[in-house]
């Protein structure tokens, strides 16, 4: 062994001598302690821990009572919106009724308004087609194509060939063109 492994085991030796010595002494201590503690007749009983400064005590009772507060506002307005989110709801839902109620008074009108038409086109294809034709070229373009329109093409043909060249040319142009912007797909 050379001198140096030997002087760094001596020192490692004395290093742990006096660590034990400390230990030691430390550890004579805390029995010491520990022996005093278990005469004492109170023993486990918590320590003594004197009161709070007064000024801490009345900050954590004002903080109590501002989040106490908080909370009730915060309940208070949640019951104000549960109060308003059933008043929308009932509204929507008279909403609903109302529209549904619309729609059958539109499709009621619709039908009655179809029906008329239906009715009102019936009665001209059973006119003789020379007063037909003066009919329909009194009245304007878009009115007389739409009951054109609606003819059975026979009496269509028999009432447009009444009518003069240019009343008959606007409402075949009208005809031809009132699906011209339809999708044809």
């Amino acid at each position: 062994m050379s001198h140096r492994s030997r002087t760094r085991g001596a020192l490692a030796l004395l290093a742990l001598l006096l660590a034990a010595s400390g230990a030691m002494r430390v550890g004579s201590g805390v029995g010491a302690a520990m022996a005093r503690a278990s005469n004492d007749p109170v023993s486990g009983a918590p320590l003594d821990c004197p009161e709070p400064p007064l000024a801490l005590a009345e900050a954590l009772r004002d903080r109590e009572a501002a989040v106490r507060a908080q909370e009730e506002r915060m309940q208070k307005r949640q019951a104000a919106l549960d109060e308003a989110e059933k008043s929308v709801r009932a509204q929507m839902a008279e909403l609903a009724e109302a529209e549904a109620e619309l729609n059958k008074t539109i499709a009621l009108a619709d039908g009655a308004a179809e029906n008329d038409v239906s009715r009102l086109t019936s009665v001209y294809e059973s006119m003789k087609p020379k007063e037909a034709a003066r009919l329909f070229e009194a009245m304007a373009p878009e009115f007389a194509a739409g009951f054109i329109g609606s003819m059975q093409p026979e009496a269509a043909a028999a009432v447009m060939s009444g009518m003069s060249a240019e009343a008959a040319y606007s409402v075949s142009v009208l005809l031809a063109g009132r699906n011209a912007l339809a999708p044809s797909e």
